[in-house]
């Protein structure tokens, strides 16, 4: 008879052992994204996604620790742009998101930085045990980057729409979650995160954005940057819904109200000093996010007020629904997270606070 008999083998390839021998020190933490020469032009319009995937190529040619996975989606996610330059580096674990995540970790306990990417849906929801056991748990090194979040992945619908990914991340210890505006910001998020060791989920889209914030924004860890000064309310925005923010708040100034306006980047660590100073100086608050109401900014925001400085909080989002299928514009437009309904929910909110 034969006896069965569990092996279980560990290979470690030339590439892999020349990556890690040839490893430079790791960078020195650090809370500001480290200066450099923008890869995306100001005026026109980039998707979050695009300037992740040139931000990430960037840093490959800057340190030979940064190693990338994928779930056979790096033409969407733009990895692709790291794969074609240094091909050594990256791996294209297949349709596996669990599996990629449990293998990013495991790379990042050699010392490496690994940035591992696939739709939000699948590495939020999909491999959400492996990055609560493998990578948050552990403290590992892995930089979650999931593209295609929110309703503006568009006519893909509600299965690939994730609206609870926020929730989800920023439930976990040790997790910082981030959300950029456009496509600088995102530049210097990817950049923060290479240079902070430690988990972190970026959030990035699919649809294009205007490049509107200014030159010299700088993003930090754990920091709000103020966009526009106001004393009548503030209306705090995150991602996608940035721009329409400052649009809203353009309109507000038309009808004689001062709306201060709150780019929330840094959703996990959170800036509770400026949100905290704001509740304080204009009374009142509008959330805006293209995520469920529950879990994500709005809850963070109503969570700080309501324990520093208790205001009026309106919060506006998906409410407890899923999304559809359609242009990112026209749903945005449809859950009334553009200028618009953001000015005439704070219009509202204004009208019962005064």
């Amino acid at each position: 008879m034969f006896a069965l008999r569990t092996v279980c083998t560990h290979v470690v390839t030339d590439t892999a052992r020349d990556t890690h021998r040839h490893r430079p020190a790791a960078p020195t933490p650090s809370r500001k994204a480290p200066t450099t020469v923008s890869v995306t032009k100001k005026g026109g319009d980039v998707a979050t996604r695009e300037a992740y995937g040139k931000a990430l190529a960037e840093l490959g040619g800057e340190r030979s620790d940064i190693v990338v996975l994928d779930a056979d989606l790096s033409g969407s996610t733009k990895t692709g742009q790291f794969a074609k330059q240094y091909g050594d580096r990256f791996f294209n674990m297949g349709v596996a998101e669990a599996n990629m995540i449990g293998v990013a970790s495991g790379l990042a306990s050699t010392g490496l930085t690994v940035f591992a990417s696939s739709f939000a849906m699948f590495a939020a929801g999909k491999a959400f045990e492996q990055v609560r056991q493998e990578v948050a748990l552990p403290v590992a090194n892995v930089k979650i980057c999931a593209t295609h979040a929110g309703i503006t992945v568009g006519e893909d619908g509600a299965s690939h729409q994730v609206l609870e990914d926020v929730a989800i991340m920023r439930v976990l210890p040790n997790m910082r979650v981030f959300v950029p505006a456009d496509g600088l910001e995102t530049e210097q998020v990817i950049r923060a995160v290479a240079a902070s060791p430690g988990p972190a989920y970026v959030r990035l889209s699919r649809m294009k954005v205007p490049m509107f914030l200014p030159e010299d924004h700088v993003f930090e860890i754990g920091k709000i940057s103020t966009l526009r000064a106001g004393d009548d309310i503030t209306i705090a925005a995150t991602g996608t819904c940035v721009v329409h923010a400052v649009q809203a708040a353009e309109l507000l100034a038309e009808k004689g109200y001062s709306a201060r306006v709150l780019n929330v980047c840094s959703i996990k660590p959170l800036d509770v000093e400026t949100l905290v100073t704001a509740a304080q100086e204009t009374g009142a608050f509008v959330t805006v996010e293209e995520h469920q109401r529950v879990g994500g900014l709005g809850s963070a925001v109503a969570e700080v007020v309501a324990e520093h400085a208790p205001c009026p909080v309106r919060r506006l989002g998906m409410d407890d629904r899923f999304g559809e299928s359609g242009k990112g514009e026209q749903l945005m437009e449809h859950f009334g997270l553009t200028a618009p309904s953001i000015a005439g929910a704070a219009l509202e909110l204004l009208g019962q606070s005064s």
